[in-house]
């Protein structure tokens, strides 16, 4: 029962953003909140200051900033995958088609 109110709600949401024009940006916005959060953890977890991983991809703190701001969905997919690969991990982007 709640697998059907929710899947109802979801698709009612998500027509009303299409209807209004915005349902891509409030994918984009939840989509770099996600990888902002993933990011910030894996430098929580390696002990890695935003100075220092602003230094070893050789660019300023404010850059590192952008890139860790969940608000900030301007950013390139090369700067993503840089940044990434300096914290030892990789971000997957994936196209999935409706059913």
């Amino acid at each position: 029962m709640k697998d059907d109110k929710l899947k109802r709600f979801e698709t009612k949401s998500t027509e009303y953003l299409r209807e209004e024009g915005v349902y891509g940006d409030v994918e984009a916005n939840a989509m770099k909140h996600v990888i902002a959060a993933a990011l910030a953890q894996r430098m929580e977890r390696l002990d890695l200051t935003v100075s220092e991983l602003a230094k070893s991809l050789g660019t300023s703190r404010a850059a590192v900033n952008r890139v860790l701001d969940p608000l900030n969905t301007s950013l390139t997919l090369t700067t993503l995958a840089r940044t990434a690969a300096k914290l030892g991990c990789r971000i997957k982007l994936e196209i999935v088609t409706p059913r």
